[in-house]
Formats: structure tokens, sequence, C-alpha cells
């Protein structure tokens, strides 16, 4: 089968189970069991046309949108670039990482909802610091423990033959450790985005005057179930885009490394 007929069965495949399911639950909630709380397709559908069109009860959709996205956005940032440069540095000095491994194991034990809690008290309900606050705790750990990896997989063979040839510390670390552990930190970046979106998202539920945690949590208390479930499709819409671009600038970040088997399918 060609490249193009395996896609389109693989699709076909895909949006039968997606039909087959948003039926069943249609048809269950229907006869069977009470959608007051466990909603329906149809009753989920209306509520995002009544948000998208209409809007919602704290302004427009494209607003909640937007605050959710910033919030994540800047956490991605800031808890990679973070992630990266620690987790690099740990990894290049072993005895440093000693030092600090049972901090970092300590600190990523907390739960994140507790560290919610505190930065909502640390930095105000009002305005998105607290929630990039958790959104960059969520981002750091699941970046760092890659990056660390990745510098501690370079070949010492080849960083020990730089260093006889006279290259300095950094040129070691910006041509061989890097570039090593490139595929290691990007590998990490596919589901830190969307651990960015969860941190954002938790930050709002657990206290916040705008975004779409905020509107899930809103949806809660009146115990609308069907806007709890068009709450998470917006934000699996916007984990999924995100993705998406990621794996497009992986493919461009990473056009030296030859093709292998896996690379035909993803999860």
């Amino acid at each position: 089968m060609s490249l193009d007929g395996r896609t389109l069965k693989i699709w076909a495949l895909r949006l039968a189970l997606v039909v087959a399911w948003l039926a069943s639950w249609e048809l269950t909630a229907t006869y069977w069991i009470d959608p007051f709380f466990y909603s329906k397709p149809s009753l989920v559908w209306q509520k995002l046309v009544e948000w998208f069109v209409l809007g919602t009860s704290q302004g427009t959709i494209w607003e909640q949108i937007e605050v959710t996205l910033e919030e994540a956005v800047f956490g991605f940032v800031l808890g990679s670039v973070a992630g990266v440069m620690l987790g690099i540095l740990l990894g290049q000095k072993p005895v440093l990482a000693d030092i600090f491994s049972p901090f970092i194991k300590a600190a990523n034990a907390v739960p994140r909802i507790v560290l919610a809690s505190l930065f909502v008290i640390w930095f105000g309900l009002i305005g998105q610091t607290s929630k990039i606050a958790t959104a960059f705790v969520l981002v750091f750990f699941a970046v760092f423990f890659n990056a660390f990896q990745g510098a501690r997989e370079v070949d010492k063979n080849l960083v020990n033959n730089a260093r006889i040839l006279g290259a300095s510390p950094f040129q070691i670390l910006t041509t061989i450790v890097v570039p090593s552990a490139t595929s290691w930190i990007l590998a990490s970046l596919h589901s830190a985005f969307g651990f960015a979106l969860i941190g954002a998202v938790v930050g709002e539920v657990v206290g916040a005057d705008k975004g779409l945690g905020l509107l899930i949590n809103r949806s809660q208390g009146n115990f609308d179930s069907a806007g709890i479930y068009a709450g998470m499709i917006v934000v699996t819409v916007l984990a999924l885009v995100a993705e998406w671009v990621l794996t497009a600038l992986e493919k461009r970040l990473l056009k030296w490394r030859p093709p292998s088997a896996s690379t035909d399918t993803q999860v």
C-alpha cells in the first residue's frame, strides 16, 4: 500500500473510532444515563457554539484562550530555558549533580496543585503571575531531566579528543554537548507545552479572573458538565496545534539526522 493510501486508511479508521465513540455516548446519555451528570456530545456542541458565537460569562472565548495561551507560553519558555541550562550544567558536572540531586527529586515530588495554591498566596489571585509560575514548574522538571540525561550521554571520547585539539570548555559545550543533547531536549518539549497548558489551567481553576480554567471551574460550580467538556476540548485543540508546531520545528532543526524507522510512527 502506498504512503498516501496508508495515511488515508489510518485517518478513516480514526474518524470511524471517533464517530462510534460519540454515537455511543449520545445514545447512552439519551436512553440509559442522566445527561445532567454525564452530558452528551450534542450538549457539548451547543456549549461550544454558545461560547464562540455569543461569548462566555467572562467575555469572549477568544479572550479566555488568549489569557491561557499567554500564561502557557511564558511558563513554557521560561521553564524550558531554565530546565535546559540547569540540566546541561548538572549533566556535565557530576559533583554538582550529586549535591543537588536529593533536593531536585524532593521538589519534583511536591504535588503541583499544592504549589498552585501557594503561588496564588505569594503572587495574588488576580493576574497571570501565579499561573505562569505553575506552568513553569511543570515544564521545568519535564525538560530538566531530559536535558540532564542528554548531557550525560555525550560521547566522552569525543569530548576528550576535542580537549586534546585545544577546544575551550565553551566550544565543547556549544559544538558537542548541546547538539548531542538536542534530540533529548526536543523530545521533552513535545510533552512540555502540554504540561504548560495544564499548569496554566490548574492555576486558573485554583484562582483567576480570566482564562479557560476559570470557565471550567465556573462550569463545575454550576454543575454544567457540558461546559467542563467544552473547556477540555478547547484546551486539547490548543495542545494539538502546539504539538504540530513543535513537530515541524523539530524536523527543521534535525535535518542533519538520518531518517529512522521509528520516525514513521509517532505517539
